[in-house]
């Protein structure tokens, strides 16, 4: 099983008449949602709310295929993320988090083990921003690491914490990661001065076994070990962005599972992470071909594949 770590929000999205509208959302709930779309047995563990928002985020992960055994409920209301899309649908954020949900997540909330079926933790997002819940997660990590696949997703919300503390603790689970699924942009915050091919190197020598850039429209870029290499991104008519890099990092992990390769000490060839890649990007396409954050099926992901899509 693999236990996603952080928030769930409702995404507050401006539509062309000036108006809004509510779609659930937040990088690890988007990412739990894909992960049990593509079959993979996966839990949900972060803090949802008993209003009215909070119980569809609850409903729809259980709906997609999700547990919620590590959840927590209460009584605050459902964080909010104010999201602006362009002309070219790339979606920006503005967050709505003082006394709500998400980042309530306390230490007493989590069990004192995770099950021993667990075999990887993906964390990020404002998972490792927000406190308390940050704090919580980065603990969670040093507990459990050993023995299993640690996932990095930094997904870098700025603002939101002090530069100095929110980079020293993103070093802090870098260091403790299997694998650092990260955009271009990210890294380009984490290392001002190096290409994104550059810092894969470095999160490298910090002992991650994987690095995974995601390039946009350019497709994506792998580090492994000793070999690096690009794919291209899947042709798509984009509709919006949202949720794409979530649906591509547990499509990488849908691939792993789905391969019997999810393992701490991390090995692959270089055909097999090309294929791994290959599937993370149909995936991403196949989330921006459609609005919001809507992760593709196990079955649509198989279609995509068989007709080129």
């Amino acid at each position: 099983m693999i236990v996603v770590c952080g928030e769930a929000l409702i995404d507050m999205i401006q539509v062309g008449d000036g108006t809004q509208r509510a779609a659930p959302g937040g990088g690890p709930f988007n990412t739990a949602r894909a992960l049990a779309r593509l079959g993979v047995p996966t839990a949900f563990l972060g803090r949802l709310s008993n209003d009215v928002f909070g119980r569809e985020l609850a409903d729809l992960l259980v709906a997609d295929g999700a547990s919620l055994e590590y959840a927590s409920f209460g009584s605050e209301s459902t964080t909010v993320a104010l999201a602006d899309v362009d002309d070219e649908g790339l979606a920006g954020y503005r967050f709505l988090v003082q006394g709500t949900s998400a980042p309530n997540l306390l230490p007493e909330m989590l069990p004192s083990r995770l099950d021993a079926a667990v075999n990887a933790i993906h964390v990020g997002t404002l998972g490792l921003v927000l406190e308390p819940m940050a704090s919580t997660l980065t603990d969670l990590v040093d507990v459990e690491k050993d023995g299993r696949v640690i996932m990095l997703d930094p997904n870098i919300r700025l603002g939101l914490a002090p530069d100095d503390e929110y980079r020293d603790r993103l070093a802090h689970v870098i260091s403790e990661s299997s694998i650092v699924k990260a955009s271009d942009s990210d890294l380009a915050w984490l290392y001002p001065g190096f290409d994104h091919e550059q810092a894969a190197d470095r999160i490298l020598e910090d002992g991650v076994c994987l690095v995974v850039v995601t390039l946009g429209a350019r497709g994506a870029f792998g580090a492994h070990r000793g070999f690096r290499l690009h794919v291209d991104a899947v042709p798509v008519e984009v509709v919006d962005t949202i949720g794409a890099g979530d649906a591509f990092g547990a499509a990488l992990l849908a691939w792993l599972h789905d391969h019997q390769a999810m393992r701490p000490d991390l090995t692959l060839e270089e055909g097999e992470l090309k294929s791994a890649l290959d599937f993370a990007c149909l995936a991403a396409a196949l989330t921006c071909a459609r609005a919001g954050a809507e992760p593709p099926w196990k079955w649509e992901m198989e279609a995509g594949t068989e007709v080129g899509v």
